[in-house]
C-alpha cells in the first residue's frame, strides 16, 4: 500500500504530532509499505528528501506564532509538488490534526482523487497563545477551520478517549481511538547501554536523592511554572530532605528556567532522543502538569523508564494510568494541587508496583505495533 501523510509540521521540528507521524511511517515501512508526508518547510530544510525510505515533501510557508502555526505559500515549489503527487497512485491519505490550512489541503487532495482518508485530532483544548483577545479570535477560526475541513473528510479519530471527546466539541463523532505509542524495543536497546554520560554526575545531584524529571516543549500549559514553584516550596519546606528537579526541552520558557536555575533546579537543554532515554534511566518521578495533551509521548518514555508518573486529567491520563495503584493524576494543575501530588508521590510505599504495572500496560497497548495494526484495520473496513 501506498500511504500519504498531510502533517503541517515534521522532522527536524520537534514535537508529538512529528514523532507520530515519523514513528508510524517507519513501522508501515517495516510491514513492506511505502510513505510520502507532506509537510511545512519551519527549518530552513532541503525541499525533498528521502528520510529513512520515508518520501518527505516540505512546502515553504508563513512561521506563525513562532512556527507553531505555519501556513503553506501557493509558489512555484506547491505546485510542482502538488504535480509530483498526481503522478502517483495513493491507497490512503491520514491527515495528521485537524487545525491547520494544510490538514484542508490533505483532505482536499483525497477528497477530489476519491482516496479514502481519515483525520486523527491529537489536541483536548483549543490552541493558546496565552492572550485572551487572541484566544478568543482563536477559537472562532478553530470552528472555521473545522467546519471546512468536514466538508472533505468525515472520518475523525483522536489519539486518546480525551482527543475523541474534544471532537464533540465541534459536533463531531469519534471513529475511534488511534493511540500514540513508543517504539518500545529501541528504549529498551538503549536502556540497555552503558553511556559514559551520568546526568547526575554531570548536575551534581547524590545518588541517594529523589530526582523529578520532565522532557518536552517548554510551554506555559505544560505547567511548568507551577512545577518549579512547588519544587522550590517543597525544600524550603524541608530544608533537611530536599528533593531535586532536571527539565530536558525547548521553547518559551527557556529563559524561565535559566532564571530559576539552582543547586535544586536543573535546565538541561534539548536532548537527543537517547539522551532523553538515559536522562529518564536516572530520574525518579515524571511530572508533567499539564493544561493540554492528546496523548504524550513524553509518558510513554517515562513509565517505559520505570519513573512514577504525576500527570494532569488530560489526554490519555486515565488510560495510562487509569487508578491510583498505577500513579496519580491530578484535576488540574495550580501550585497546590502539584505540590500535594509531588508530597503523595513521595510518601507513597508502592511507587515500584505502580512503575511495573505501567512499564506492562504500555509493552501490552502503546507501542507502534499495535498501533499501525489499528491504522490497517481501519483501512480494511474502509475498502
Amino acid at each position: 500500500m501506498n500511504f500519504l501523510f498531510f502533517s503541517a509540521q515534521f522532522l527536524p521540528h520537534m514535537g508529538g504530532v512529528e514523532n507520530f507521524t515519523y514513528n508510524i511511517s517507519k513501522v508501515l515501512i517495516e510491514n513492506g509499505h511505502t510513505v510520502t508526508v507532506i509537510t511545512s518547510n519551519t527549518t530552513n530544510s532541503v525541499s525533498f528528501e528521502n528520510l529513512e525510505s520515508i518520501s518527505v515533501y516540505r512546502l515553504d510557508c508563513h512561521n506563525f506564532i513562532d512556527g507553531r502555526y505555519p501556513v503553506f505559500k501557493r509558489n512555484k515549489l506547491f505546485k510542482e509538488t502538488i504535480k509530483k503527487l498526481n503522478q502517483s497512485k495513493f491507497d490512503f491519505v491520514i491527515v495528521n490534526t485537524r487545525f491547520y490550512f494544510h490538514s484542508i489541503l490533505g483532505a482536499k487532495y483525497a477528497y477530489k482523487h476519491n482516496i479514502p482518508c481519515i483525520t486523527i485530532d491529537h489536541g483536548t483544548s483549543h490552541l493558546t497563545v496565552h492572550n485572551k483577545l487572541l484566544d478568543f479570535l482563536g477559537g472562532y477560526y478553530e470552528h472555521f477551520i473545522t467546519f471546512v475541513l468536514k466538508r472533505y473528510c468525515s472520518d475523525f479519530y483522536g489519539v486518546s478517549k480525551a482527543s475523541s471527546h474534544w471532537l464533540k466539541h465541534f459536533n463531531i463523532v469519534s471513529k475511534g481511538e488511534i493511540y500514540n505509542a513508543i517504539d518500545l524495543n529501541r528504549i529498551e536497546n538503549i536502556s540497555s547501554k552503558n553511556p559514559s554520560l551520568n546526568f547526575r554526575i554531570k548536575e551534581n545531584i547524590p545518588d541517594n536523592s529523589i530526582l523529578l524529571a520532565f522532557t518536552g516543549r517548554l510551554l506555559k500549559e505544560k505547567g511548568i511554572v507551577q512545577l518549579v514553584a512547588a519544587v522550590e516550596q517543597w525544600n524550603d519546606n524541608h530544608q533537611q530532605s530536599p528533593i531535586y528537579l532536571c527539565l530536558a526541552g525547548e521553547g518559551p520558557l527557556q529563559s524561565f528556567l535559566m532564571e530559576h536555575a539552582n543547586e535544586y533546579i536543573h535546565y538541561l537543554g534539548r536532548l537527543s532522543f537517547e539522551q532523553v532515554i538515559y536522562f529518564l534511566r536516572e530520574s525518579d518521578i515524571f511530572v508533567l502538569p499539564s493544561d493540554s495533551e492528546g496523548f504524550s509521548t513524553s509518558l510513554l518514555e517515562a513509565g517505559v523508564c520505570k519513573n512514577y508518573i504525576i500527570t494532569t486529567l488530560r489526554g490519555g491520563a486515565k488510560e495510562l494510568l487509569p487508578d491510583d495503584t498505577y500513579g496519580i493524576v491530578i484535576e488540574n494543575n495550580d501550585l497546590d494541587s502539584v505540590y500535594n501530588a509531588i508530597n503523595k508521590a513521595l510518601n507513597c510505599q508502592n511507587r515500584e508496583e505502580a512503575v511495573n504495572k505501567v512499564y506492562k500496560r504500555i509493552k501490552e497497548n502503546f507501542t507502534w505495533e499495535v498501533t499501525s495494526k489499528t491504522i490497517m484495520d481501519i483501512y480494511k473496513a474502509k475498502r
